[in-house]
């Protein structure tokens, strides 16, 4: 997995592994031998490494370098892995000297232990050198897996089924990793050989350190500096079919805005189906798919933005593989697809060809139209495929195809990329695509779209290149494009002093960012430039002061723009994480009040997170965001508007996450929203709304599990069926408008 130091610092997921007394030393350019793994007759056992236990031959790796913060130094403790497998699985036994008061851990929910120290295995399976499964466990055994794509970054939503034990001892702690071969995807051969990094992460130093040797200098080829190992007999993840069923139960009592208060009790299940085949294909069908969601976004600041607010996907139907449908354009974005009533998906790799295809069903464009319009209750049909072929190291070309219809009304894409890895690891990338749309409210349109780009990284510089042309008539229905008629120029550069040694300062540089936007007809429409300042200390801890000084062209307005941020982020006490921005400068008033043009306004945007860790079990997190836009007088469309506060925006939220063990927790989650506009200025309305979700949750590994949940949500109106009008605004948000409870039940099944 690339770490973006899920650490906290920019950069790359790195690993170094040297084999202590095993594997000879090796010249630049002269490719290693395969490090072998022994086969066990008896599975290793966590006590085994805890009571020094005698066990069967493994292959030992004991030599681990840092890749951050300091490319090529020693681990800054004892670390050992000890690999071995048996028919069904792959064992990683991990042996961590450290100090106990020191180590950074808890008992937490499956995939939250970002700021934990932990272990970690990457494995490249089918020798691509660009895609591997990354399996990190903290010191109690805490799950976080994923796949990483070099060139593209990391894919946490990748879920395996995998085993882990871990447990915190008087000079460190010990874990053991269990990865059952039925849980990832490789050719079928006499003998395996893949590509490995083994890895250790210690937060307190920044620390990410690693075997084999992957250095910087070759970014941001990550997977492409793995070491191979050897698995000398014929295995394969055999008969592989995987069933989840699924039961939802609801009980919901709303507001409707035009028949009041009503309840509605939904009841549903469905099938998820997962069948791998040759070994390396998987194909995941599904009928009623799971694409319900238990648990809630992290709030986002919606107020005065110009381009949509989205968020990520988390679907378990659209993970498997879902790096194969990622573009320098995104021209397939899983959440155009709402709510689907059967899918169907293949991918895979065979040799140096990886495919993808999607086939889905949606509802939701025909039950957002009302009974009597046209399509009301008609469903959309969405397809797409991609297929790429790998050439050289690490590069490759691929083609996407996709489309969509509703009634009358169709989308059709196609595009081409390129990625290729030049010598000195310049990274140039290309992407050509066409797109046709016939039947929407514009009538038929059409156009091309290009994008270029000129990457290069290494252990102190970064220098980007991006050019992107978009047509007025290109258009992804199922992409996520926001602004069409533009030629785009953007270039970035950041230089890192690196000082060796146990310096305070563990990294510190300039950065500049900057970009020019002009449409087809040769009119400006954007520009800035950014400077900005950046200091990373031991802890996690990190500090960057920016300026930001542009011009933006808005409903055929210029704006000029500037502002000055600084921003902090900390892990230095182990009981506590924390996070700080603040920016103040100049915006434009994009959704002005009726019959005002869009005007600059003077911003003001905070942000601050803080997480606190009372016990292992513990965890209290508190977000909050401030937004305040305010008149300029010299900017004002009219001298008799009044001169103050546009609008003020108050986002909170309080979480508590009590985690039992490792399969039970509880969640309560507390919301708060408040907009106080000025609607002689803005086009807003005054509302205020708390939210409160409180979530018990079994899950003893992906696919099963039980979730009992209750929401609320309360406004700040008051109804009264007689009256007139029958809603009323209120001060407080007292009246409850959205009631819910449910159960969710899902089992996990492979044959």
């Amino acid at each position: 997995m690339i770490p973006t130091f899920r650490f906290r610092l920019l950069g790359t997921r790195a690993a170094v592994l040297m084999i202590a007394a095993i594997v000879p030393v090796v010249c630049a350019g002269v490719e290693p031998a395969p490090l072998r793994i022994p086969r066990v007759s008896r599975p290793p056992k966590l006590s085994d490494f805890l009571n020094g236990v005698p066990r069967e031959a493994e292959a030992l790796v004991t030599i681990f370098r840092q890749f951050d913060p300091h490319d090529g130094e020693p681990v800054s403790q004892p670390t050992a892995a000890y690999l071995s497998y048996d028919s069904k699985n792959l064992y990683v036994g991990w042996i961590c000297k450290d100090e106990p008061a020191k180590i950074h851990a808890r008992i937490a929910p499956r995939k939250q232990i970002d700021y934990d120290d932990r272990v970690t295995i990457n494995i490249d399976t089918f020798l691509d050198h660009k895609h591997a499964y990354w399996f990190d466990v903290n010191p109690y055994g805490i799950q976080f897996d994923g796949r990483t794509t070099d060139g593209i970054g990391d894919d946490p939503s990748w879920e395996g089924l995998w085993f882990t034990d871990g447990r915190v001892t008087k000079d460190g702690y010990v874990v053991l990793e269990t990865i059952p071969f039925k849980s990832m995807r490789f050719p079928r051969a006499p003998r395996q050989i893949w590509n490995i990094c083994l890895a250790r992460i210690i937060n307190r130093n920044n620390e990410f350190s690693v075997w084999p040797f992957i250095s910087h200098a070759r970014m941001p080829q990550f997977v492409g500096q793995f070491a191979p190992i050897e698995i000398d007999e014929d295995i394969s993840p055999g008969r592989n079919i995987q069933l989840i069923p699924y039961g939802l139960y609801s009980r919901d009592s709303y507001l409707d805005p035009a028949l009041g208060f009503q309840q509605q009790t939904d009841h549903h299940a469905g099938l998820d189906a997962k069948v791998v085949i040759h070994d390396a294909l998987t194909l995941d069908a599904a009928f009623n798919p799971d694409f319900s969601e238990i648990g809630t976004d992290d709030p986002k600041v919606k107020v005065n933005q110009r381009y949509e607010v989205v968020y990520p996907e988390r679907r378990p139907f659209f993970l498997e593989n879902a790096s194969i449908f990622t573009m320098p354009e995104q021209l397939f974005f899983t959440r155009r697809i709402v709510d689907p009533q059967f899918g169907a998906k293949l991918t895979g790799s065979l040799g140096r060809w990886s495919v993808g295809g999607l086939v889905a069903d949606d509802r939701a464009p025909g039950e957002v139209l009302l009974q009597g319009q046209t399509g009301h209750g008609a469903r959309a049909f969405d397809a797409v495929s991609r297929v790429e072929r790998e050439f050289g190291h690490q590069s490759h070309v691929g083609l996407f195809l996709g489309g969509t219809k509703f009634e009358d009304t169709s989308n059709r894409v196609g595009s081409v990329d390129l990625r290729y890895v030049a010598p000195g690891n310049w990274n140039l990338g290309a992407q050509a695509t066409t797109t046709q749309t016939d039947g929407d409210a514009s009538g038929y349109k059409a156009g091309p779209g290009y994008i270029s780009s000129l990457k290069k990284y290494d252990n102190h510089k970064t220098i980007q290149n991006i050019y992107t042309d978009r047509s007025p008539g290109l258009n992804s229905t199922l992409g996520y494009i926001s602004r069409t008629d533009i030629r785009r120029w953007e270039t970035f550069a950041r230089y890192l002093w690196k000082p060796g040694g146990k310096h305070t300062v563990q990294a510190y540089g300039p950065a500049l960012d900057g970009l020019f936007i002009y449409d087809h007809e040769k009119r400006l429409q954007n520009w800035y430039v950014e400077p900005s300042f950046s200091v990373t200390v031991p802890g996690l801890t990190s500090m960057m002061v920016s300026h930001y000084q542009g011009y933006e062209r808005y409903s055929n307005i210029g704006f000029s723009e500037q502002s000055t941020s600084i921003s902090l982020a900390s892990s230095w006490y182990k009981w506590i994480d924390m996070t700080a921005m603040y920016t103040q400068g100049t915006n434009p008033n994009y959704y002005p009040a009726a019959g005002l043009t869009p005007f600059s306004a003077k911003s003001n945007d905070a942000m601050a997170t803080v997480t606190l860790y009372p016990n292992t079990h513990l965890r209290l997190d508190e977000i909050y965001y401030y937004t305040r836009l305010a008149t300029r007088p010299e900017s004002l469309p009219s001298p008799s508007l009044p001169n103050g506060v546009i609008f003020t925006n108050h986002l909170l939220r309080s979480k508590i996450n009590y985690q039992f063990t490792r399969d039970y927790s509880f969640r309560a989650i507390m919301d708060y929203n408040s907009l106080l506009p000025n609607n002689s200025l803005v086009a807003s309305t005054y509302s205020k709304q708390a939210d409160a979700t409180l979530l018990f949750t079994y899950l003893p590994h992906p696919g099963t599990a039980l979730y009992l949940g209750y929401a609320d949500t309360f406004e700040n109106v008051d109804y009264e069926a007689t009256a007139t009008p029958a809603y009323t605004l209120t001060k407080l948000p007292g009246t409850s408008t959205d009631r819910q409870i449910f159960v969710k039940f899902s089992y996990f099944l492979r044959f």
